[in-house]
């Protein structure tokens, strides 16, 4: 039997080691988690909202327990670590003040004077198969309007933060939430296609790759089970010349390097005005030389590893091809020692369109660039790619923001900031990048039945 084993990525420490469950136990926390959903169904809205506030105060006040297992198993820095679980708690918070309203029965006035009225019910039992990058986060963000909506919520988390996941059960257990409504399952990915099958399963969420995302999507449609996908992104930073090229720069080295650059909605490429080009490059390069590598528990780390030493070494393998099919490195591009996740910050220029840094997603400190000299040309190159998460535009023109942010193919468009996901407002993407929102509104409706009531 494999292990599920807690490693310490910066120190290739044995943190600890798992038995996980077989196909039998996990259907056993199935069956429990549809038991608890039929109490919790019935639970009026503010006593759901009142133990979801109380999970946000039990994340606020074990904030460094829980920040630090982060930084342990994944290798973020204590900082942003930190930062993650105070936003964990704002997510509890939002949908507990929020929920009522977004889930009031909405009525409808018919042509002939006739009634109707729609309401939103939950699901049932809803499976979340989540990512190591955000182990907090991601989940926070599914879980609570999940739970919120009456449902109940079973995690499948990624293999290598099973402390973070169990922690996390812990979060909504101590809150005071009924027994079995949340619970993480440590199973491997076997065990999570046939569990998918199970009839008390009524829909599963994914954040995660886009082969992850095929294969559960297949798994569901199978069975007819409504899916949410987040996969991955290659986010365009547009900068045109007019803008503030400090601030722009500034927002960049943090865009591309936040969570070491392992983030979906993290910008990738970045397309400059042809004026504003080697300016920005070269501020870019100044910056991004000044951030201070270290252990992820010192607090004045800006960045340590990747997660894993696999990811490094694929990081690297697309920045060799790139660079073999004529791609410039101006900055970076050492490659890593065999079996270490430490990787140097770099920077990619003259990118060929048959290149890996132009087709595909860099997920790791790797900033590209490109040039254009036009904003139908920013377009096109910003739509280049099957992705489509996140985008981030700079100007001062406000008639130019509107009309990019209308042409670029996305789930969002910043305008002079950074993409960045919120409580209040819907986050998702098109093309390879998924399908469904979360967060918001649009997030509690999405694992609800929208019911139709006509009143003859």
């Amino acid at each position: 039997m494999n292990l599920i084993q807690s490693i310490n990525p910066f120190t290739d420490q044995l943190l600890k080691e798992f038995v996980p469950l077989n196909l039998k136990e996990a259907k056993k926390q199935v069956t429990q988690a549809q038991n608890a959903f039929e109490a919790w169904k019935e639970t009026p809205l503010a006593q759901r909202a009142a133990l979801m506030k109380k999970a946000g105060e039990q994340l606020r006040n074990q904030k460094q327990h829980y920040a630090r297992l982060i930084s342990l198993e994944m290798g973020k820095v204590i900082k942003e670590s930190l930062a993650e679980i105070e936003k964990c708690a704002w997510v509890c918070d939002y949908y507990a003040d929020h929920a009522e309203s977004f889930l009031q029965d909405e009525p409808i006035s018919l042509p002939d004077d006739k009634k109707a009225k729609v309401i939103y019910q939950p699901l049932g039992v809803i499976l979340a198969v989540m990512p190591w990058n955000f182990p907090f986060w991601q989940v926070f963000r599914f879980a609570a309007p999940t739970l919120m909506a009456g449902n109940a919520g079973l995690l499948k988390h990624a293999s290598n933060v099973p402390q973070c996941a169990l922690a996390i059960q812990e979060v909504f257990d101590k809150a005071g939430f009924p027994e079995g409504l949340f619970q993480s399952l440590l199973i491997n990915s076997q065990v999570t296609l046939s569990l998918i099958q199970e009839p008390q399963i009524r829909a599963v969420s994914l954040t995660g790759s886009e082969g992850a995302g095929r294969a559960i999507a297949a798994a569901a449609g199978k069975g007819l089970k409504k899916t949410l996908l987040e996969l991955g992104g290659s986010d365009p930073f547009v900068v045109f010349a007019d803008a503030d090229i400090d601030q722009a720069v500034e927002t960049a080295v943090k865009a591309r390097m936040i969570n070491f650059g392992q983030s979906c909605i993290a910008a990738k490429r970045f397309l400059i005005e042809k004026p504003a080009y080697k300016q920005f490059v070269d501020r870019f390069q100044e910056r991004l030389s000044q951030l201070k590598e270290g252990d992820p528990l010192d607090e004045n780390s800006d960045f340590a590893c990747m997660a894993r030493p696999d990811l490094a070494k694929e990081l690297f393998d697309q920045v060799k091809k790139t660079r073999l099919l004529g791609g410039k490195i101006p900055f970076g591009g050492e490659k890593p020692e065999q079996g270490s996740p430490f990787f140097k910050p770099t920077i990619i220029t003259d990118i060929p369109k048959n290149s890996p840094a132009f087709q595909e997603e860099m997920f790791g400190p790797v900033a590209s660039f490109f040039s254009f000299q036009s904003e139908e040309e920013a377009a096109q190159i910003a739509n280049a790619t099957d992705f489509g998460l996140g985008s981030s535009v700079w100007t001062k023109d406000s008639d130019r923001a509107e009309r990019m942010s209308r042409s670029i193919e996305s789930g969002a468009v910043f305008i002079n900031s950074m993409v960045a996901s919120h409580p209040w407002l819907p986050f998702g993407g098109i093309k390879n990048s998924g399908y469904g929102r979360e967060l918001s509104r649009q997030g509690i409706l999405e694992f609800v039945n929208t019911k139709t009531v006509y009143l003859g």
